[in-house]
């Protein structure tokens, strides 16, 4: 597939056997938006966009793409996960902001893939830590047969990436394996794992074995836990920027809606988490619930949200704070795979917004990061791992000295903060560091509008 804008009629297709025909009055003027993006990059450096750790220059013309950039992106069927892993942080970075930033112009790539049910597969961990398998069709029937479902806390987990990709796989299984332990689905690792499954274990499990806290805060905890497996549903780069997370957020959301009906689960224990796309999948499914219901689910956790490259015409979409009493937002690769907007009443942003986080190789390796921290924070005696303080950009962050209004990102975050909130990472597990942080209360930070530069306001003054 090539990207042209150089004839007329100009044709930008996501489908060979669907062309889509852009308006060559409306071409012209795109190609003048473009040579004034190409100019304006020309001054301030293609590079720095990815670099920045501020929120205040999101989707500036700066951030645009010339003409002669989009002739040489490769068409999306060529673009995999194995490719992104396989380039610099930089370089799989930069791609991805091309391709969202064409993405933008007339809508060249509509949401269009929407697996069946029947595609999407999952499983519920049983009392015994046994997965038990479902399609997303009989989802409420099979969890109409576990015992004792819905007594504590519910937490529905929806993978966003395949896991083909090593590094989506093991921050599945981290995450997974954490809330075994948080719901006492399974025995410590300590006493069940062989040799070699302790040799594979990350330090942030081996420092949970034996803590005592285990035994005197958790062992009384329990929970259910289904994990839906969107992201295997996705085989290319093609289906990830099309996926239509509309129609997928309204068909979870549905099955939420028989979950409470038919089983009994009251919405005010549910947790939906998504991951990468799953977000704003997560955050449609909730917006359907309450329409259905009129109640909303009592937590949405978007985990790295994802750029949407297929957005519906004139209509708002993903994930947004509203979409259940409480929506939370780590956002680990905000200019790579993930997106800088603010979508939560609380935004994280570890090290800032960047391409990627401390010791992340790759986009998708950043990407996963933000599942990974999540689960450190889920592991029993790890809650307060990842003390965050409120702070418009990581500059603001460093000259306070990680002073300021606080809360903790992860499994422990207090439902009544609001804004941005800043962090220190590790760049190896355990990723917390673990720092005392004082509850917050009082007067939360909130979202505010940026403060124009001393540079824009003595051009407005000019004016």
């Amino acid at each position: 597939m090539q990207y042209s804008l150089a004839h007329h009629p100009v044709r930008v297709s996501t489908d060979h056997r669907s062309p889509i025909t852009m308006n060559p009055l409306r071409t012209l003027c795109l190609m003048a938006c473009l040579v004034a993006a190409s100019m304006a990059n020309s001054n301030t450096g293609s590079s720095s966009r990815h670099r920045s750790n501020s929120l205040s220059n999101i989707d500036q013309p700066s951030n645009w793409v010339n003409p002669r950039e989009i002739e040489e992106l490769p068409s999306l069927k060529q673009v995999n996960l194995r490719q992104l892993q396989e380039m610099s942080l930089e370089e799989g970075a930069t791609l991805l902001d091309k391709l969202y930033h064409l993405s933008q112009f007339n809508n060249v790539f509509k949401p269009e893939y929407t697996p069946t049910p029947s595609q999407i597969k999952g499983f519920i961990v049983g009392e015994r830590g046994q997965k038990v398998e479902f399609n997303l069709n009989n989802l409420v029937q099979t969890v109409k047969r576990q015992p004792n479902f819905g007594d504590d806390e519910v937490t529905i987990f929806i993978q966003g990436l395949p896991q083909s990709s090593s590094q989506v796989r093991k921050a599945t299984s981290k995450l997974v394996r954490a809330y075994q332990q948080r719901y006492n689905l399974q025995p410590y690792p300590s006493q069940q794992s062989t040799s070699e499954e302790q040799q594979k274990s990350s330090s942030e499990e081996q420092q949970q074995q034996g803590r005592k806290q285990n035994q005197e805060q958790d062992d009384t905890k329990t929970g259910d836990l289904i994990v839906i497996n969107l992201g295997d549903a996705i085989e290319d780069f093609e289906q990830y920027a099309t996926l239509n997370v509309e129609r997928l957020g309204q068909q979870i959301g549905n099955c939420l809606v028989e979950l409470t009906n038919a089983v009994n689960v009251p919405q005010e224990i549910i947790h939906l988490i998504g991951q990468g796309p799953a977000a704003h999948v997560a955050g449609v499914a909730g917006r359907q619930f309450t329409r259905q219901t009129g109640h909303k689910l009592r937590r949405i956790t978007g985990l790295d949200p994802s750029k949407i490259y297929g957005k519906p015409e004139e209509k708002l979409s993903g994930l947004a704070r509203g979409d259940a009493d409480f929506v939370d937002a780590i956002h680990t690769s905000a200019y790579g795979m993930g997106t800088p907007e603010r979508l939560a009443n609380v935004d994280f942003y570890p090290n800032g917004p960047s391409t990627g986080v401390p010791g992340a190789d790759n986009v998708v390796e950043a990407s996963m990061r933000a599942t990974r921290y999540f689960a450190e924070s889920v592991r029993p005696g790890n809650e307060r791992n990842f003390p965050a303080v409120a702070a418009c950009s990581y500059k603001e962050y460093k000259q306070n000295n990680g002073y300021g209004k606080r809360t903790y990102m992860g499994i422990a975050t207090d439902y009544d903060v609001q804004g941005d909130y800043m962090l220190q990472v590790n760049s190896k597990s355990p990723f917390g560091r673990s720092t005392p942080a004082q509850t917050q209360t009082g007067y939360h930070a909130v979202h505010e509008a940026w403060r124009p530069s001393a540079q824009g306001q003595r051009q407005g003054l000019r004016q």
